[in-house]
């Protein structure tokens, strides 16, 4: 544990008076008196001897003879002292009271008195839940590599320790912080939606497993790999380019539904699922499979999600009803298979339906398909069928086909041309004398001075 001295008051909510506190400290030292205060014996807790262990019934007899007052009052008090922090539980940690029982209590060390004024660190706070270490960590991040390195020392000296030595400094250090818990920071009363949004991001961001940069590199050099013949930009562009040779094969062969596909298109869907779906001819000839395995509501109902997903804003109730109607409801035509846990987060969304609402029966239907369905249809002889008909075009073969040049670049093109022409002509002195001669002519006299 490390506390280091600093402002007054800084990181508690509350501190009593000094004066009260100093009061206070009088009474607990005649308490440890070894003559006349509270007797201390090494006590039995479950299987581990305490020493210098006190019970809660001769703390309140004490505190009543000490002052003359009732059995009560003397126990209200005794509670003040372990609120306080001057008298910490052994047992029941997380109620700061006095039991006028056999209970058993210790003595905290003077080190950790009020009086002190220690300030308390975000570093050292050990009894947080899950959402004060989020915050921790995320306003201590710099201070990891310190935590990292006390934290080995503390297990490296807690090993050293006897048994009974670590049951007192445990319970020791879990009263010290349920007296003193650093404050919540807040920096507004109320969350927008944005903040939210992003402390659920970093939460995800945190509990995300990370993957090493050699795999990560690995996994994008087998995607370049993958994909390098499927990009026009490295490779050819069959059976030309139509960008730079005006023919539009290309397109005709890669239309979203022609009847006979390209092999390299074919061969693309075998890349991944998410790549059969996203091609229309694919997504029909997926359909054709699933229409002879019974199955093909699967892949109506991911359409109608889509379809929702990216409908307009107008017909989106509309249709969100309809597709549980077909999909979901008991007793539906189409009726589809998934867990009840899915089923009930969308039941419960659509008594206020969005755009998104049918999102977790969709990531679910999807994933089936891609487990399941999409391994038996690259397999199956719809597939091999497809594959055996799709086409091969070659490349073409142009001789000196250029692309076309711009209008505006053959107008300046044609006024440069007329500009080298017209100074290399030859020039008829004869005929610009006569000009200048017809000019001084055309020119009236200046009238005279008066």
């Amino acid at each position: 544990m490390t506390i280091r001295n600093a402002l007054r008051d800084h990181g508690q909510r509350y501190r009593p008076r000094m004066s009260c506190l100093r009061k206070v400290e009088k009474v607990l030292l005649e308490m440890q008196d070894p003559n006349t205060g509270v007797k201390s014996q090494p006590q039995r807790l479950v299987i581990t001897t305490i020493p210098h262990a006190i019970t809660g019934e001769d703390i309140v007899a004490w505190l009543a003879d000490r002052f003359q007052i009732e059995a009560q009052e003397a126990k209200n008090f005794g509670s003040v002292l372990v609120a306080l922090g001057y008298i910490y539980p052994l047992q029941d940690h997380k109620r700061l009271v006095i039991k006028a029982d056999a209970s058993l209590y210790r003595f905290q060390t003077p080190y950790f008195w009020p009086t002190q004024q220690w300030p308390v660190e975000d570093t050292d706070y050990g009894e947080c839940d899950k959402q004060s270490y989020n915050r921790l960590h995320k306003w201590m991040n710099h201070k990891w590599d310190f935590i990292v390195m006390q934290a080995k020392e503390q297990y490296r000296a807690a090993k050293e320790r006897k048994k009974p030595d670590r049951v007192v400094f445990d319970c020791q250090e879990r009263a010290y912080w349920v007296v003193h818990r650093p404050p919540v920071r807040k920096h507004t009363h109320t969350l927008d939606l944005h903040s939210f949004s992003f402390m659920i991001f970093t939460q995800q961001a945190i509990m995300r497993p990370r993957v090493k940069s050699s795999v990560s590199i690995g996994a994008l050099v087998k995607y370049c790999a993958t994909y390098s013949g499927h990009d026009p930009f490295l490779s050819k562009c069959l059976p030309s380019n139509p960008w730079l040779t005006d023919d539009t094969t290309y397109w005709s062969l890669n239309m979203p539904n022609v009847e006979i596909p390209s092999k390299m298109r074919v061969e693309r869907w075998t890349f991944s699922f998410k790549e059969l779906l996203s091609d229309p001819r694919g997504r029909d000839d997926f359909r054709l499979f699933l229409k002879k395995e019974f199955s093909g509501e699967n892949l109506a109902f991911w359409e109608g999600c889509e379809d929702l997903k990216w409908g307009t804003a107008a017909t989106m109730k509309e249709k969100a009803e309809q597709i549980y109607k077909t999909f979901l409801a008991r007793g539906a035509p189409r009726w589809i298979n998934i867990d009840g846990k899915t089923m009930e987060i969308t039941v419960k969304g659509l008594k206020h339906p969005h755009r998104y609402v049918l999102d977790a029966a969709q990531t679910h239907i999807y994933m089936l398909m891609k487990k399941d369905s999409y391994g038996r249809y690259l397999k199956s002889p719809v597939f091999k069928d497809t594959m055996k008909k799709a086409t091969n075009p070659e490349e073409h073969k142009f001789k000196n086909r250029r692309p076309s040049l711009s209008p505006i670049v053959i107008r300046q093109q044609e006024q440069e041309q007329r500009a080298k022409m017209a100074a290399n002509a030859p020039v008829d002195i004869t005929q610009v004398m006569s000009k200048l001669s017809k000019q001084s002519k055309e020119v009236p006299p200046r009238p005279p001075n008066k």
